[in-house]
């Protein structure tokens, strides 16, 4: 049985199968990741995801990431690590230069589904944009509304949002469902709203560069 097929155990990792390539990746990306999966047929490629939440405690994910590429590195050929920097300050890329496995390049997700260099070229003007993709929007309440304390402190949202002017969602896939849930988000935290089809971006090319 392959790791995508499979649960995740209680330490956050699944089981690794036996395949070329194994994609360690962040759980926040794992519906994308099968897509393009099952969409190029590249049964090559096995899928084990890291708990998505390790995103709240960044300086976590370098540690949750040798653990898995050192539990399963002889499983392997390759391993390539599908997180971007995600907030641990260089700390990721460095570890994975001592693993010798490569991992995606560029700052966090939003900046490679929107394409890393259109993302940069965008930044000056949109440093006032808070950033939905696909699961944000799914699990808003989980990884935005709950951690900040907005449930149980709703005055904190001017004082943390205070310099925000608008909620950019980078939709993934095309959902009126999600469409309408991010725009009842922007409505919570007060901002404008914006709509912006992404699809995959950069991470459907960087692992297609591995097919």
């Amino acid at each position: 049985m392959r790791p995508s097929d499979v649960a995740l155990t209680e330490d956050g990792l699944a089981p690794a199968g036996r395949g070329t390539i194994l994609l360690l990746a962040c759980g926040a990306l794992a519906r994308e990741i099968l897509a393009l999966k099952a969409a190029n047929g590249w049964r090559h490629m096995d899928l084990m995801c890291l708990p998505a939440n390790l995103h709240l405690w960044p300086e976590r994910i370098p540690d949750a990431v040798e653990k898995a590429v050192t539990a399963h590195r002889a499983a392997y050929d390759e391993i390539f690590v599908v997180y971007a920097d995600c907030g641990t300050g260089g700390l990721l890329q460095a570890r994975c230069r001592e693993l010798g496995v490569e991992m995606v390049p560029g700052p966090h997700c939003y900046a490679f589904f929107e394409g890393v260099e259109a993302f940069e070229a965008k930044a000056e003007e949109e440093m006032t944009a808070f950033y939905l993709t696909d699961f944000l929007v799914r699990q808003f309440e989980a990884f935005v509304w709950k951690p900040m304390g907005f449930d149980r402190h709703p005055e904190l949202i001017p004082m943390m949002f205070g310099n925000y002017t608008k909620l950019i969602y980078q939709a993934q896939t095309d959902d009126p469902a999600l469409d309408a849930k991010a725009r009842e988000c922007a409505a919570r935290l007060g901002l404008d709203y914006e709509r912006r089809f992404t699809g995959y971006g950069d991470l459907g090319r960087v692992l297609a560069a591995r097919a």
